[in-house]
């Protein structure tokens, strides 16, 4: 028998409070993408700054062990952040932490943005710095935007609502591109760049393109401090069920006689603790699920740098190649992010927010890995042959293709899935380490196959037979997904939390049946008339 206000929440119609946790809870996933996404235009206007031209006279190229460190510790950071919060949310409160990790992402944003000197060698140290302390804090926002969204959200449409708080990022790719497309153009028109190759202010943009992004981040901190402790983690782990009650009045716009149990409820210690035998037993086949499947879909959706760079080199580069300033070229690749996410980054997220809660979360996931393994296998056997002279619509329609299976797939249910299978007592932690799995296959993905490949000295690519191997390679790894998907992950859709959870004897499961059997008790006693003051007692 589940508690009033949990079957409350499980029933509750679509309401105002659930599209403002949306946004809420998005915000972190928003200043991810963002981060993300501008980091390849910075990087263009850092070289421009600090790196000198070539021997051939031409533009100056950033050394890869710098790009590559700029991408990787910010990952590095997320895994610690994903952890470390991720374990707080359950010992302390999901809301306790949650505004912390907002208030360290908009700090390290705007710390990324100051980078306290000017030489090359200290503004590269001190952005390395924040940009780790970034990602400490976009690392605690994932397991905890998606536990307070799932413990929130009702059964009927949870995960239309968390894979919405995730397709926050899109808006967040959105508004990078557009900021750094405004900022560029009105740097180059303020300083009258025409064929200058460092412009007067450049320095000063990359800065400010960083900083903005953290201002919709900050607008949501006081929002985030409002919001009341999620009623599960105060009624199943704190066991305090007044208490959610009291909060879920508030939130649902009901009465407390509707929610609030009749007679009090004896709190009952844990049966066994986090990664315990016990544990291992009833959830160790999920936790293996979630966070590889999470792991492999990283690698293979972080490995997009492997091509991006050939894209930018087609797409973005001037047939002459010096006559573009350092604003114009920062323009241009954000301009192609914006379309790519467009045309396939954004509509992936919608589309799974439309199908998540009508089709269910294990056949998105096998689609997804199942078509990015063929794009995958598409271009990569014949790229040593064709691709690799042939960078066209063809090849950029099945680049766009690799970002939309990976949104509407396993890139999206990998974030759903964790935060609804594990008991409330380890759903944060769980998820937490899910995720920080999952980021080491991007680290692996994003720095580890760049370095492994060997690079055309005179175009910058990775040369054509290491990429048809590597291509292939990972169309392996989408297939072992779709293996770790059929055979281990459980479906989640159209059920409560708890009957989710896989609790034979859990201390969840005993809370619930110890006030059914007092209520049978008090039933009982009542038509036994003189024995209902002992049953009172009792409870």
């Amino acid at each position: 028998m589940a508690l009033k206000v949990l079957s409350a929440l499980d029933t509750a119609k679509t309401q105002y409070y659930h599209f403002k946790a949306i946004i809420i809870a998005g915000m972190g996933l928003f200043t991810d993408a963002y981060d993300l996404f501008c980091i390849p235009p910075i990087m263009i206007l850092i070289q421009r700054i600090y790196y000198d031209s070539d021997v051939d006279n031409k533009k100056p190229k950033i050394p890869r062990t710098v790009v590559s460190t700029m991408v990787g510790i910010a990952l590095l950071g997320t895994v610690i952040g994903q952890l470390i919060f991720g374990r707080l949310g359950d010992r302390i409160g999901r809301r306790r932490v949650y505004g912390f990790a907002l208030w360290l992402m908009v700090v390290s944003s705007i710390g990324c943005g100051f980078s306290i000197c000017t030489t090359k060698k200290c503004v590269l140290g001190s952005l390395g710095f924040f940009r780790f302390l970034l990602g400490v804090g976009i690392g605690g926002d994932y397991p905890l935007s998606a536990t307070i969204m799932s413990e929130f959200a009702n059964k009927r449409t949870r995960g239309t609502f968390i894979a919405a708080v995730f397709s926050m990022q899109g808006f967040g790719i959105l508004a990078s591109s557009m900021v750094t497309m405004v900022v560029c153009k009105i740097f180059e028109r303020a300083s009258n760049a025409s064929s200058d190759q460092t412009p007067d202010g450049t320095d000063i943009a990359w800065r400010l393109i960083l900083m903005l992004g953290s201002i919709p981040a900050a607008l949501t901190y006081y929002w985030r401090m409002m919001m009341p402790e999620t009623a599960r983690y105060t009624a199943l782990v704190e066991q305090n069920v007044l208490q959610a009650a009291k909060d879920m009045e508030k939130v649902l716009d009901v009465s407390m006689s509707q929610i609030a149990e009749e007679f009090p409820l004896s709190p009952k210690p844990p049966s066994y603790n986090l990664l315990s035998r016990k544990f291992i037993r009833q959830h160790g086949r999920d936790l293996f699920a979630c966070s590889t499947s999470w792991f492999l879909v990283d690698i293979v959706f972080y490995s997009s740098n492997l091509f991006q760079s050939k894209i930018y080199h087609n797409y973005v580069d001037d047939d002459s190649g010096s006559s573009m300033n350092a604003f114009e070229e920062a323009f241009r690749v954000a301009r192609l992010q914006a379309i790519v996410a467009i045309c396939s980054t954004v509509p992936g997220y919608y589309v799974t927010v439309y199908f998540i809660d009508r089709i269910g979360r294990v056949r998105i996931q096998l689609l997804g890995f199942f078509c990015m393994a063929i794009v995958y296998l598409a271009i990569g056997i014949p790229y040593i042959h064709y691709w690799d002279t042939h960078t066209n619509f063809g090849f950029m329609f099945l680049y766009g293709l690799t970002f939309f299976f990976a949104n509407f797939g396993p890139n999206t249910t990998t974030f759903i899935v964790p935060a609804e299978l594990f008991p409330a007592r380890f759903r944060s932690t769980c998820h937490g380490i899910s995720g920080a799995i999952g980021k080491v296959g991007a680290i692996i993905g994003s720095v580890g196959l760049l370095w492994v490949l060997e690079e055309d000295k005179k175009t910058g690519d990775p040369k054509a037979t290491g990429m048809t191997i590597a291509l292939i390679l990972l169309g392996g790894v989408c297939f072992m997904g779709m293996a770790v998907t059929y055979f281990f992950t459980r479906e989640t859709m159209g059920r409560s939390l708890e009957e989710n959870e896989n609790e034979d004897d859990s201390s969840e499961l005993c809370f619930f049946r110890c006030f059914n059997d007092s209520c049978l008790r008090t039933n009982s006693s009542t038509n036994e008339g003189d024995e209902a003051p002992l049953a009172i007692e009792q409870l």
